[in-house]
């Protein structure tokens, strides 16, 4: 089973740069996607459909912001909108598919760098999503939360570490959440199949038109399983020739 997560900074943005040529061509069993920054009405899902997709969309209560999306070539038994927690629903930043051995949750974490208030987010988001997967782990200990997480881990996930201690993304608090997650029974399968990479980004600013010519990016979109499924993994990794967005997609076989 081949799983797909790709933060696309705007779906019908990424439809236009040739989005559902690629979705095709890599023929993914599951795709989990970020920031469509739409609902499905504004989107022709015909054409998805005819790719054999079953399609699930959460999004944002605010129009052209934050949004989440589970395309799955099986029907899931069951698919949850939400967490229950009010403001990371109004924002539309996730969404669960249910299968028979396996759940899948699609998340798109908030981004604090536009000040300190959406910083407090943030951290109150994580806080909040960290208990909301450990409930869930007591449900269905095959679990997967994938998307962007809007963190680099380590320094060997960020071009310039130095440069960046104190920019949201890097610092020491959000880190150690990060630290603080694995350790709770979750494994980064990127990671885990490529321990020493370096120089592999999901995310690359578009305030500097060459930095993604130059690969100074930040590697902030995961998929982590729990640790039952860690002995699935086939192989995990990065596709970041895939240019439809100022991220790039990231898929995990199992």
């Amino acid at each position: 089973m081949r799983i797909i997560s790709y933060n696309v900074n705007g779906i019908r943005a990424a439809i236009k740069k040739g989005l559902l040529n690629w979705l095709k061509e890599d023929n993914a069993d599951i795709v989990c996607l970020q920031e469509t920054k739409a609902t499905k009405d504004d989107v022709d899902i015909k054409q998805i459909e005819a790719l054999g997709y079953h399609t699930f969309w959460y999004s944002a209560n605010k129009k052209g912001y934050s949004g989440v999306a589970i395309f799955s070539k099986q029907k899931p038994k069951e698919v949850i909108y939400g967490t229950g927690i009010t403001q990371s629903d109004f924002e539309g930043r996730v969404i669960e598919a249910v299968f028979e051995n396996f759940s899948i949750i699609n998340t798109y974490f908030p981004s604090g760098t536009s000040g300190d208030e959406r910083q407090t987010y943030k951290y109150q988001f994580l806080a909040e999503m960290q208990a909301y997967v450990k409930a869930k782990m007591q449900q269905q200990p095959n679990l997967i939360l994938l998307g962007d997480y809007n963190i680099c881990h380590t320094a060997i996930d960020i071009h310039d570490p130095k440069g960046n201690k104190n920019s949201s993304g890097f610092l020491p608090e959000e880190r150690a959440w990060m630290d603080g997650f694995f350790a709770d029974g979750w494994v980064d399968t990127f990671r885990c199949m490529n321990p020493d990479v370096t120089g592999a980004y999901t995310w690359w600013s578009q305030r500097f038109p060459t930095v993604r010519e130059q690969n100074k990016g930040w590697r902030i979109d995961y998929i982590a399983v729990t640790k039952p499924l860690e002995k699935s993994i086939v192989s995990a990794g990065i596709i970041p020739n895939a240019k439809h967005s100022d991220h790039c997609p990231i898929f995990l076989t199992l």
